[in-house]
């Protein structure tokens, strides 16, 4: 009896030693405003999250331009308490020029130096062990590619979220501007602290009275042409000069002539766990950075959800995809915090963490079947892609019966026709936008779209079993204008057997730029043959529904409507009406490269 009672005393003391222990060691220091001066004497702010106990711990490092003292953006992606508990030092700071950061702010030109110059402080800290990782979505995960063309020795590991490919456009697609995304992260995301730093007290209280007006009608402003010459930037003498070079993307050009980096090839190529949204506006570029990264280091990592931009829980748009489907509970079994924390135990801390050495490298959520599914590469080699080929008597565009889809070749058909009046664009209904407050993004009925002369529909009979697309659809497209210049959308749609039809991916090209954007060749009236190239996707068709695509000239403000006259809207208001002829015959067999998954 006394046997028992000692070893039941000392399980309980062993218990308790346990408990003060770990009490001990989750205290977390929070130092706020903690200077770190890079090479030019610039002293750029961070709120540091360190464990308080003794020893030395990696570091986590996010850089931003949001205010790193607003939970909604330095608490968002992962909780820095919870992972200063796990034994990490979490750094946030602001970039230059914002905030509480000195220097003045030239978006992605500067965060190749700073970022090095950062990474190398912050592995010195006298409670760091000399191992930094970086995390963060959208441009905190720009600074993170960025910082890979410095090759900073104390940089071993990265979790880009959500995230443009450093070797292409910020915003724009294919040599078509991003306008929503575009205009509404000058007005909304940098111009409230970029006045207040240029500014007066007084000047800046009435300015941003003006800027929130202007917010609150940001739709207006969507439709002024030239948008070189937006009234809402052009009243704040001060936004001028750095919108100019935003919306020209010289920003991106001067970061990289910078860093003379000119592919992955040149960086340092580190691991890196790159995370993605069916629905986001960066989602094709973050899955080409996987595919490229993968190509000069293979400890990369790819996970995509039903997901919008910094939207990541189970419903967007019009849809749910189920409670598994939120980053919150990620198939039931993690969330955003907790997958950070087991990719960097591992390249941080040496843990041999199953997620990292035991599963496949791609994670995907499946739509349709609402699962997610683990795959070991990204295109899955177990893809065959179909042509699902344009038919219809030549009335596609006014009757929604008239177009389908089969995978029989077209022989020689009726063309269909229709009318691209710029002035009237096809609004944006939904998919990858990155729009005010997060508007109009995700899956959303398309029936109101397609109703519309200017937009062409082919559909699929209704299925008798499931077929599974994913990957990247691609558009082949024959088609003629009498304009000398035009665009072309394409859309892939999942039709419901109660007839509501939401998107799944879509994609832009402008004709001009066929060639390239460094190579601009007008039309003459020719049938030229178009490639549109859909954003990734992933969905299972299941029995009773429709494959459908739509095509059109227009797909706005999510792009820059196409004048038709050559030139473009940033410095132009002049338009013109264009006559689109489709073509689908045996000599030009328009049609849609579907990634099929065999069973």
């Amino acid at each position: 009896m006394m046997q028992q009672i000692n070893q039941t005393f000392d399980q309980f003391i062993s218990c308790l030693e346990r408990v003060v222990y770990m009490t001990d060691i989750n205290q977390v220091i929070v130092d706020r405003e903690v200077p770190c001066t890079v090479r030019d004497g610039v002293t750029l702010y961070a709120n540091i999250y360190r464990p308080q106990a003794d020893g030395e711990f990696p570091v986590l490092l996010s850089r931003l331009p949001y205010n790193k003292n607003l939970p909604n953006f330095s608490h968002r992606w992962i909780d820095p308490i919870r992972t200063a508990m796990e034994g990490y030092v979490v750094i946030i700071q602001d970039v230059r020029g914002r905030f509480a950061s000195e220097g003045e702010f030239k978006p992605f030109a500067q965060e190749a130096n700073d970022s090095f110059d950062t990474i190398e402080w912050a592995a010195s800290l006298p409670y760091a062990n000399g191992k930094v990782g970086m995390f963060g979505l959208s441009y905190y995960a720009y600074t993170q590619l960025y910082a890979l063309t410095e090759h900073p020795p104390a940089l071993k590991a990265i979790f880009p979220a959500m995230t443009g490919n450093i070797f292409k456009e910020a915003f724009g697609e294919n040599g078509v501007l991003s306008l929503a995304s575009a205009e509404t992260w000058m007005l909304d995301s940098l111009a409230p602290d970029y006045l207040k730093r240029k500014q007066s007290t007084e000047d800046y209280q009435e300015a941003i009275k003006v800027l929130t007006n202007d917010l609150n009608q940001i739709e207006k402003w969507h439709t002024y042409t030239p948008i070189k010459a937006l009234p809402a930037v052009m009243k704040h003498p001060e936004l001028q000069e750095i919108y100019h070079k935003y919306i020209h993307q010289e920003f991106n050009q001067q970061a990289m002539e910078n860093s003379g980096a000119t592919s992955y090839a040149d960086v340092k190529n580190v691991p890196a766990y790159h995370l993605a949204g069916w629905y986001d506006n960066f989602l094709s570029q973050t899955v080409a950075n996987f595919e490229q990264m993968k190509k000069h280091n293979p400890n990369q990592k790819l996970i995509i959800g039903p997901w919008g931009h910094g939207m990541v829980g189970s419903d967007l748009g019009e849809r749910s995809f189920g409670v598994f489907s939120s980053a919150d509970s990620i198939d039931g079994k993690e969330d955003l915090t907790s997958l950070h924390i087991k990719w960097f135990n591992h390249w941080l801390k040496d843990v041999n963490e199953l997620l990292i050495s035991k599963e496949d490298p791609v994670k995907i959520f499946v739509m349709g079947i609402n699962e997610w599914r683990s795959e070991k590469e990204w295109p899955l080699p177990h893809t065959n892609y179909t042509n699902y080929y344009f038919h219809s008597d030549g009335q596609a565009a006014t009757d929604l019966e008239s177009g389908s889809l089969t995978t029989t070749a077209p022989s020689d058909e009726p063309q269909d026709q229709f009318v691209h009046d710029p002035e009237s664009p096809v609004p944006t209904n939904g998919g990858g936008t990155l729009f005010y407050n997060g508007r109009n993004a995700g899956p959303r009925d398309q029936r109101r779209i397609e109703q519309r002369d200017d937009v062409v529909v082919y559909s699929s009979a209704a299925l008798t079993e499931p077929v599974e697309v994913t990957g990247s659809a691609k558009v082949v497209l024959w088609a003629s204008t009498d304009a000398p210049d035009t665009d072309f959308t394409a859309k892939l749609i999942d039709v419901f057997p109660d007839g509501t039809a939401y998107n799944l991916a879509d994609g832009i090209t402008r004709a001009k730029f066929r060639h390239g954007k460094e190579e601009q060749e007008l039309l003459n009236g020719e049938i030229i043959r178009y490639e549109i190239d859909l954003c990734p996707t992933s969905n299972v068709f299941l029995p009773g529904h429709s494959i459908r695509i739509e095509i059109a000239s227009s797909d706005f403000p999510r792009y820059d409507v196409n004048p038709n006259t050559g030139k473009s809207t940033l410095d132009t208001v002049e338009m013109v009406k264009a006559n689109q002829t489709i073509y689908h015959q045996t000599e030009y067999p328009s049609h849609v490269l579907l990634p099929i998954i065999r069973k």
